[in-house]
């Protein structure tokens, strides 16, 4: 069986399938709520991890292996008999060594994993360095699954309310089927600092949205003792949190206040994960001359620190914040406890000591009242020189040297298969039946024989959901929604605030408002004194924008600004004090306003990039949404390109030039930002026994709020372009591409059958033709009901050319697929997987004080589900796929290339980059550029 988990997924209904490659260890998680899916998955997972078929096929797609950059004609003319054309370009291909084309592109993971090769020069990049994939041979695979993935050197973790009993004999019948090996007990530690100060500085990428002048990456970072010692280990990571923690944290204030650069590197912090800990601190950002500076300023802020000690509050915060992680219920629980487990597991560490978490609190605790606790594990650690200096310096070659790189490894490569074809032409037709083996392999998968596998059934889905019964009533002119139920003594709030005529100048600076006012300060009170208040009284409070579509009418929208917060029942009222001071109170005329709003524009600039090159595909999905309807272009302008756009605009002005412009727009986004009133609603959970008191602390809080602030009047919004295909020229070496079609509205009959023939294009036809064909890591079909948008997108794609015609052509294709009852079967439980999974209790009635869905409006879509019929799957194929070729847009993100041309309909845009592409472009929509 190929790729038995992918083949699991429309067979189960899961709410997480996944597999986590670490530097050490690889972890196979999977959840659900179903007890007989449970029992099946846990089957193929124990198989497919432990006896995997590993064929040399298998490498060649997932692996690596060279072939026609495009085989398609080469493979129809070779088949049919054809002359082949002589001109077929030879490229590295393969599933991982895409993905990590990507990943590389990441100038965050770059850093970080070049951090680790010289601190920890045992462990493995958990990915693979594309650079070195291609040295790997099916042989050497094999032989690594044969001496590590072997029982002998696993460990088990299971979580939920299932018998224990029943897993422990289902694991053991599979476990007895191996006999005891030689485990691999080697634990992996660092290189040695105790020599002094070690410095490595190496050339990395240049940021294009990023000042040329703030380039450098820089981190010192110190060994600490080892982690198997569960107390020091979670008293350094609170050493850690008081450090760094906050906008008032003493390294916050040393390093990125006072100008050295806009935001932490990414091994910042205590990594607790090995044998040793590490404690590293470092800047993003950092001009040339200021990278001595910061090793400095390190050193200096550590010594004050040392020499002030540490404010009991900010301890007890900590501890607080501890006491309601614990309290809070997550539908992710079990999985937290795992990913907390599991590194120190193979490390040493008794997973039942760092369960303890009461006993390991009451022994911190203890030692801390002692006096100079932490204090002395910052002299034991901390206060030397005995540690790395790890700096990344940018190089305008980078990028190009890379490629000239793999050019001549892949030139290497190819000279060493023509030494063993006899010739040139002979290796070209050694590599291209190689790949048209390949081909014929994958379309063989594609109608496997599934019948192994264990499924569930539609009939298992419930058809009627148990429903989340919520309340409503009336503060004054004041909407409120109650969910009572079991939340172990804590509150959760959340308000939304709706603006009629929202102007966008105004619109595309809330997400810079929401930030700011959790970096500000009052005139009474610095950030460093709320942040300490926030930690002390709740689990944290929150703002952020809102925007929601009709579920009945997709050219209805609402938009606004939601408050958030919980605490436990006795601080609701701190609560809610907090989040009125620093929604209304904060001050943006104090002094060193403007240069820390600067500093957020250039902390959230500096990681935009690396952002995009996480999640490309998202981004692209966002900006072909832009253009169908009034929701998405909001979702684009607050979140997507455009506000990337705008930051790295703004993070990149003349100092001389100032912000006060900008500061304006704040001071007048914060006179309408919270108001009492008919256009705030709110919704409170808590327990029964704390309704009353929670009844009266709102009331409160609602009536201290200003009364009847709108917005001022709105102007006419940005026009997204027009034409269907956009292009963003991007430093990536492969691209992200998304499709969207606008559709129908959530109350549609239609709707259902969209969201089935999503699961059935991915699962049936885009996996196999974007993935296992194509290359890409990732692809596939979605729908948004809520929203009415259908949707393709591919991340990682080294051949967008061949994704953009199999999208074309796959309405036409779901049209005339003669659709098994299995196929629809599979669909349907993929799409059960997400409708039914667990929730958070913070989360229960969510959607229909959010979104506006009833329960009568979700009831009647779950039966429209279940019912979606072959027919109606087609039906909506060739109405919205095929004939609604009106309403949808293309959007790509990647490097430049030849096929990007406006004779084609491309136009190019962009996004404030150093270095302009070559190609004629626009600037991007909503941030005051003119389209076409």
């Amino acid at each position: 069986m190929r790729y038995p988990f992918f083949k699991m997924l429309p067979r189960s209904l899961s709410n997480f399938m996944n597999a986590f490659t670490s530097s050490d260890h690889t972890t196979y998680p999977f959840a659900t709520t179903n007890q007989q899916d449970f029992n099946n998955l846990l089957s193929v997972y124990l198989d497919a991890t432990l006896n995997p078929l590993l064929t040399a096929n298998d490498f060649l797609q997932e692996g690596w292996r060279i072939g026609p950059e495009d085989p398609s004609p080469t493979f129809s003319e070779i088949s049919s008999g054809g002359q082949e054309r002589d001109n077929d370009k030879l490229v590295f291909k393969g599933v991982v060594y895409n993905e990590m084309k990507g990943q590389m592109s990441d100038a965050s993971y770059l850093f970080y994993i070049k951090f680790q090769d010289h601190i920890f020069p045992s462990i493995n990049n958990s990915g693979g360095d594309p650079q070195k994939i291609t040295d790997l041979t099916h042989g050497q695979l094999r032989k690594f699954h044969a001496d590590h993935y072997h029982p002998s050197n696993a460990k088990i973790f299971t979580y939920g309310d299932m018998p224990f009993a029943d897993h422990l004999k289902k694991i053991g019948r599979e476990l007895d089927n191996f006999e005891r090996i030689a485990r691999d007990a080697e634990i992996r530690v660092p290189i040695s600092l105790e020599d002094g100060p070690k410095f490595i500085t190496l050339k990395g990428p240049v940021d294009p949205l990023m000042d040329r002048d703030m380039q450098f990456k820089t981190s010192t970072s110190w060994l600490t003792g080892d982690t198997p010692d569960v107390l020091e280990t979670f008293s350094l990571q609170v050493l850690s949190s008081l450090l760094l923690d906050g906008y008032g944290s003493p390294l916050y204030r040393g390093l990125i206040e006072t100008g050295l650069g806009p935001e932490w590197s990414p091994n910042t912090g205590f990594d607790g994960s090995s044998k040793k800990g590490i404690f590293s601190v470092g800047l993003t950002g950092v001009k040339e001359a200021n990278v001595p500076k910061v090793r400095e300023a390190i050193a200096k802020t550590l010594q004050d620190v040392r020499r002030k000690g540490f404010d009991k509050a900010k301890v007890d915060g900590l501890l607080h914040q501890l006491e309601l992680g614990l309290k809070h219920k997550t539908a992710n629980f079990g999985m937290g406890l795992m990913q907390r487990l599991k590194p120190g597991w193979f490390n040493g560490v008794d997973p039942f000591n760092a369960l303890a978490w009461d006993k390991t609190v009451s022994a911190f605790k203890k030692e801390y009242e002692k006096g100079d606790y932490l204090e002395g594990l910052m002299d034991r650690y901390l206060l030397n020189d005995k540690n790395l200096t790890f700096t990344m310096e940018p190089s305008t070659a980078y990028g190009d040297e890379l490629a000239a790189e793999e050019a001549a490894r892949l030139a290497t490569k190819i000279a060493q298969v023509t030494k063993q074809a006899g010739g040139e032409r002979e290796a070209h037709e050694v590599l291209k039946r190689q790949e048209l083996k390949l081909l014929e392999v994958q379309e063989k998968a594609r109608n496997q024989d599934l019948s192994c596998l264990p499924t569930l059934h539609v009939k298992d889905i419930p058809r009627q959901k148990e429903r989340k019964e919520v309340r409503h009533s009336e503060l004054g002119s004041v909407k409120v929604q109650w969910r009572e139920a079991p939340t172990n003594g804590l509150t959760y709030f959340r308000a939304v605030n709706t603006f009629g005529n929202l102007p966008e100048e105004l619109r595309m600076y809330i997400p810079l408002y929401t930030d700011a006012i959790l970096r500000l300060g009052t005139k009474d009170k610095t950030m460093e004194q709320l942040e300490d208040l926030i930690k002390l009284k709740t689990g944290g409070v929150r703002a952020g924008y809102h925007s929601s579509t009709s579920p009945m009418d997709l050219g209805t929208y609402s938009e606004g600004l939601v408050f958030s917060g919980y605490a436990l029942d006795r601080n609701v009222q701190a609560m809610y004090e907090l989040l009125r001071t620093i929604v209304l109170e904060t001050d943006f005329d104090s002094v060193g306003a403007e240069s820390m709003i600067r500093q957020l524009l250039q902390g959230t600039a500096s990681g935009a990039v690396n952002s995009i090159a996480e999640s490309g595909h998202g981004y692209a999905r966002r900006f072909a949404e832009a253009g169908l309807t009034s929701e998405g272009r909001l979702k684009e302008e607050i979140a997507g390109l455009s506000q990337v756009r705008l930051t790295a605009k703004l993070a990149g002005r003349d100092p001389t030039e100032g912000l006060q412009d900008v500061i304006e727009k704040l001071k007048t986004i914060q006179r309408f930002a919270i108001a009492g009133g008919s256009t705030m609603r709110a919704a409170i959970t808590c327990g029964t026994e704390s309704v009353s008191h929670n009844e009266e602390k709102l009331q409160q809080f609602l009536s201290r709020l200003p009364q009847g602030v709108v917005p001022p009047a709105t102007r006419a919004g940005t026009q997204f372009p027009s034409n269907g295909k956009t292009f963003f020229p991007l430093p990536y070496q492969v691209y992200y591409t998304a499709h969207a079609i606008r559709t129908v509205p959530y109350t549609h009959p239609a709707g259902a059958s969209l969201q089935v023939l999503a699961q059935l294009l991915t699962h049936k036809h885009l996996h196999h033709e974007i993935r296992e064909k194509g290359g890409a890591y990732g692809g596939g079909a979605y729908s948004r009901g809520l929203g009415g948008i259908f949707g393709f997108y591919s991340y990682r794609d080294p051949n967008p050319l061949n994704t953009m015609k199999i999208v074309r052509e796959s309405g036409a294709w779901a049209r005339e697929r003669e659709w098994t009852e299995r196929d629809m079967e599979e669909a349907k439980l993929s799409v059960f997987q997400g409708l039914d999974a667990p929730q958070s209790v913070s989360d229960e009635g969510m959607v229909l004080f959010l979104e506006g869905v009833t329960e009568e409006m979700k009831q009647t879509r779950r039966e429209q589900l279940l019912d979606v019929t072959e027919r109606d799957v087609r039906e909506a194929a060739q109405k919205y796929l095929v004939e609604g070729t009106e309403e949808r847009r293309l959007a790509v993100l990647g490097e430049t290339n030849e096929w990007v041309r406006p004779s084609d309909g491309w136009e190019v845009l962009d996004l404030g980059m150093a270095d302009p592409p070559t190609v004629a472009e626009e600037e991007l929509p909503g941030a005051g550029a003119a389209t076409k």
